[in-house]
């Protein structure tokens, strides 16, 4: 079915980010992936070519646009590239509109046209070594001296935690408050106490630096609070649809990637003499995976629609994030099998899909969790 969610725009758009990957991404992501982490040069040839910042105002050098299609159109090339190393996602769609939304003018000034070039890369850290989806068991505290907050505790699993210039920290700054006695709090590269840990070792994205994050006694201006002191609850929620619906729309494209290479594969890979696609068995997996796609895009696409109009709530961005994740789980997983022993080959790009796309039912918030939400919403 043909689409009609995007304008000439957009498609134009997206030919731009297809030449940006083919050129400044795909060629050296296998060195990212040994090394670990993408090269910063990346990040600044995506903020030259315009990917970064495309909701910031155009007076701090970013696009100017609030609509999420453009978001989706990077998602959606980024996922079929399989290159989600470099977390432009992550960068635009989960922290700009903490800095964009909450940020007070001179904050913006400060911020903001890095962020757009790509010289400033961003993090969020939320989750520590005890608590992740539960806000209530964060243990980062910030103490309030006066001009400035006493920021101590640890966090793990930061996404761009290596390469960050800012870091937005959930931290506590009213211990009795529970989750609503949090604030955000703007912790910038080479302030003293803040220091990073390893570059986790993970199964797959190998190239997106994951990294665990430490703070002793790092005194953090008042001047870098990000919105209400306390309000960190009500900013994060704000923003999870967003989250949840960007994750959401790059694991339906992901399926459909994995769909589309597969197809190709059992046309031309021979099994007793013939295409592995006259096999009754193979077409009805394709049949499957080709039916539930065209539906899961149904439903994301109007997601999309809803949230560019601003009408997306929270429930709907947790029934996306659930189903086209999991959809995106079972694909890879049906996908390598029909690849055969090929599939298991590190060298194939199904193998590190495979491997890829296992996080995209953990991270913005787990299945079990989306469920819970969805759950309430219906049952109180």
């Amino acid at each position: 079915m043909k689409r009609r969610i995007f304008s000439a725009e957009h498609d134009a758009f997206r030919e731009t980010v297809r030449t940006f990957l083919a050129k400044e991404v795909l060629p050296h992501y296998a060195r990212w992936e040994e090394d670990g982490v993408v090269a910063r040069d990346a990040w600044r040839a995506a903020g030259r070519q315009g990917l970064l910042g495309l909701a910031v105002p155009e007076e701090y050098g970013g696009g100017g646009t609030p609509d999420f299609r453009y978001s989706a159109v990077l998602a959606e090339e980024f996922a079929r590239a399989g290159a989600p190393g470099l977390a432009v996602g992550l960068h635009n769609d989960i922290i700009g509109p903490y800095l964009t939304g909450l940020a007070t003018d001179e904050q913006k000034r400060r911020w903001l046209p890095g962020f757009c070039t790509g010289e400033t890369i961003t993090a969020i850290a939320m989750t520590e070594p005890g608590a992740g989806s539960d806000l209530q068991g964060i243990r980062t505290t910030a103490e309030d001296r006066g001009d400035h907050f006493l920021l101590n505790g640890s966090k793990t699993f930061i996404s761009n935690g290596i390469l960050a210039d800012l870091v937005v920290v959930v931290a506590r700054t009213t211990p009795e408050g529970g989750a609503h006695g949090l604030s955000l709090l703007v912790v910038e590269r080479g302030t003293p106490g803040f220091e990073r840990g390893r570059n986790l070792d993970k199964i797959g994205q190998k190239s997106q630096d994951t990294a665990e994050l430490f703070f002793h006694d790092v005194r953090v201006p008042k001047g870098n609070l990000l919105g209400e002191r306390d309000g960190a609850f009500v900013h994060l929620m704000t923003h999870l649809a967003q989250e949840r619906l960007t994750i959401a729309v790059a694991a339906a494209a992901g399926a459909e990637h994995l769909l589309e290479t597969t197809s190709a594969y059992v046309k031309e890979r021979e099994a007793f003499g013939r295409p592995l696609a006259r096999l009754q068995h193979v077409r009805f997996e394709i049949a499957e995976m080709a039916t539930e796609c065209a539906v899961t895009r149904s439903f994301v696409d109007r997601c999309i629609e809803e949230h560019t109009g601003g009408r997306l709530d929270a429930v709907h961005a947790s029934m996306a994030k659930w189903w086209a994740t999991e959809l995106q789980k079972r694909v890879a997983d049906r996908c390598l099998q029909l690849h055969g022993g090929y599939g298991y080959m590190s060298e194939y790009p199904i193998a590190r899909a495979f491997t890829d796309g296992r996080i995209q039912t953990i991270y913005g918030g787990t299945t079990e969790i989306m469920k819970e939400i969805i759950g309430r919403s219906l049952l109180g």
